[in-house]
């Protein structure tokens, strides 16, 4: 029997219940993000701080350091690569950051953005499947009382392998950026990101960034 190759069926990318939705993210899609972010952030990024709460093995950490003046790392996970084992969706007090920026798993995308809401003071970005924005469920719980600022959909695939970071491969599913600027979240503005991979791209992203220092 064939394999059912349809768009439909590929992008569905199901993970169990209790799947860690281990899916790198690669560093010159977040440098992406970076750039945009840059070219209207008042005061500029160099002066700000980012949370990312879904570290993974720290692939999106590093283009977040390069941008911001601080990036505080965590995962629910320990991957082997040094950062603070920590549940970003644990109640109780969180020091705020400027930008909450992180790839979120997939079913607790809608709790990660509102835990960020609360501890962000500008803004919060999250890199999602194009499938999250369908929904009717989805649409009242989140986008009908808290609609994005911007979409900042990607004109060329994104590459995200399971359980590991590399340049070859391709995907039918899509991937955007979905930002909140708080005090910008009454109008959705569909932007789109234009080819940048091969200016963004650097030889070394798929090289295991540096254990953190204990």
């Amino acid at each position: 029997m064939s394999q059912n190759r349809s768009t439909a069926v590929m992008q569905r990318r199901v993970e169990a219940h209790d799947s860690l939705d281990d899916f790198p993210t690669p560093p010159w899609a977040t440098r992406a993000l970076c750039r945009w972010l840059d070219e209207l952030s008042r005061p500029p990024l160099e002066l700000m701080t980012c949370r990312e709460p879904a570290a993974n093995r720290g692939y999106m950490v590093a283009p977040l350091r390069e941008a911001f003046h601080h990036v505080e790392a965590s995962d629910v996970h320990d991957y082997g690569a040094g950062f603070p084992v920590a549940d970003f969706l644990f109640p109780g007090p969180l020091a705020e950051v400027d930008w909450t920026i992180t790839n979120p798993p997939f079913r607790l995308a809608e709790q990660f953005i509102a835990r960020a809401m609360e501890t962000s003071r500008i803004g919060v970005a999250m890199i999602v499947r194009g499938a999250f924005l369908e929904g009717v469920g989805r649409y009242e719980r989140l986008f009908a009382v808290n609609p994005p600022s911007d979409v900042l959909q990607f004109s060329e695939r994104v590459v995200m392998h399971k359980g590991r970071l590399a340049p070859e491969g391709s995907t039918a599913t899509a991937y955007a950026w979905l930002v909140w600027i708080k005090g910008c979240e009454d109008v959705t503005r569909l932007r789109w990101i234009a080819p940048c991979r091969k200016r963004l791209e650097r030889d070394t992203d798929y090289v295991a960034p540096m254990v953190e220092a204990a």
